[in-house]
């Protein structure tokens, strides 16, 4: 049976870490130009349940998906392997 690590990438969304390419930035020129060809190829995943988008996730499967985690927030997950996330942290984030 294989065990696969996971990131939580807000409001219980996860993503398979392995799978993750980069993070970027939402704001970022870049962010914005892979987020508009993703949504036009359908590659895109919208997992920001309605927030602002803060961050993108870039998969090797090409596919994108929003998060509304600021970039730092989803490295931190990353570094520590912590995807337990108080829901305030999700609801602070997402009003800054």
């Amino acid at each position: 049976m294989s065990v696969y690590k996971l990131l939580n990438v807000g409001f219980s969304n996860v993503v398979i870490l392995s799978r993750v390419v980069c993070v970027l930035q939402a704001d970022s020129a870049s962010g914005k130009r892979l987020r508009q060809d993703a949504k036009t190829e359908r590659r895109l995943v919208d997992a920001t349940q309605g927030r602002k988008t803060r961050s993108i996730i870039l998969t090797d499967t090409n596919h994108l998906i929003l998060s509304s985690l600021r970039t730092e927030s989803i490295q931190r997950r990353i570094d520590t392997g912590d995807n337990i996330t108080p829901v305030e942290e999700e609801e602070i984030e997402s009003e800054s």
